[in-house]
């Protein structure tokens, strides 16, 4: 049952340069090479499948390096990752932008090829250059609710309503990836990878 559960909820994982997909059924869904092995860092820009999309209880964890002169990055969360390929734009229920040349974290969504306003209403920008981070995305009933390093930073209300279509993560810019989790989060317990 779990292998099944594992198996339908991976992340498959996808360097959009050489375009090698990871279906590890040892782990998958999780990647974590060491700091110093640079070669084995996920390339970005990245773009990595969602098995089975999101639902409330699953999480995405980002976990990476800004670049030592960074202007800004991206983590995307979206839709219709086949759709692609016939040229039509995606949804993306989820794009977190960090901007350091004024310091702003902003999130928006696009929905039938319209992008909503930006919002930005935190006065905390928890990213420093040539420093580690980590984003925590939590889906839950009505909202995701953004984390980094630890911080609850906000909270970004659905505008894609049907979860499971929410099956891709994307990230450019100006950061390297050192590890990429998707798993269940269950308050209080931490995180159980799928």
């Amino acid at each position: 049952m779990a292998v099944q559960a594992a198996e339908k909820d991976a992340v498959v994982l996808k360097n959009v340069e050489d375009e090698h997909l990871n279906d590890s059924p040892g782990n998958p869904g999780l990647i974590s090479p060491d700091k110093g092995d640079i070669s084995r860092l996920l390339t970005v820009p990245f773009s990595g499948r969602i098995r089975g999309g999101m639902r409330p209880g699953k999480k995405i964890m980002v976990m990476g390096i800004v670049e030592l002169e960074p202007d800004s990055f991206d983590v995307s969360l979206t839709c219709g990752r086949d759709s692609e390929k016939d040229g039509a734009p995606h949804d993306v229920a989820l794009k977190l932008t960090a901007r350091f040349a004024d310091r702003q974290f902003l999130r928006s969504a696009r929905i039938s090829g319209k992008w909503t306003v930006e919002e930005a209403s935190t006065d905390y920008f928890p990213f420093i250059a040539d420093q580690p981070f980590r984003i925590e995305i939590h889906c839950e009933h009505q909202r995701f609710r953004i984390f980094v390093d630890g911080h609850q930073l906000f909270d970004f209300y659905h505008k894609v309503k049907c979860f499971s279509s929410i099956d891709a993560v994307q990230i450019q810019g100006d950061l390297h990836i050192t590890k990429l989790v998707n798993g269940l989060w269950v308050a209080g317990c931490g995180t159980v990878a799928l």
